[in-house]
């Protein structure tokens, strides 16, 4: 069975790119456009990782992996955060809500697979 992954990222080129990549690594793969409705899509889909930017236009990133960890049934799925949320204490920041993972955009294919396949081998 394929491995499951959920890509939340409201730029329609960098999600498709983000789920071509996927899907050509032979991952299943389900796009969420609306933020807002990450919890219903995370549980109807159920992930085997979350893709996550952290910019989205309704609710921060940073909010939804806090909403993710602070929810016993989805709390152990890991978040790989694929952002422009780049500077000093970024990284840090995105990690200390809980994500497993960061890289930021623009994003080497190769990494980004070996980043994913890593996580949810973890």
């Amino acid at each position: 069975m394929l491995k499951r992954v959920l890509v939340i990222e409201d730029d329609l080129l960098n999600r498709m790119m983000l789920c071509a990549v996927l899907r050509e690594g032979g991952y299943q793969v389900e796009e969420v456009v609306d933020e807002r409705l990450t919890l219903k899509e995370v549980e109807e889909f159920g992930p085997d990782l979350i893709v996550l930017d952290i910019h989205l236009p309704h609710i921060s990133g940073i909010d939804i992996i806090k909403l993710l960890k602070s929810n016993v049934r989805l709390r152990d799925i890991p978040v790989l955060a694929v952002t422009g949320f780049v500077g000093r204490g970024a990284e840090f920041k995105v990690r200390s809500a809980g994500a497993s993972g960061y890289l930021a955009k623009p994003v080497s294919m190769k990494p980004f697979l070996e980043t994913v396949g890593g996580l949810i081998a973890a």
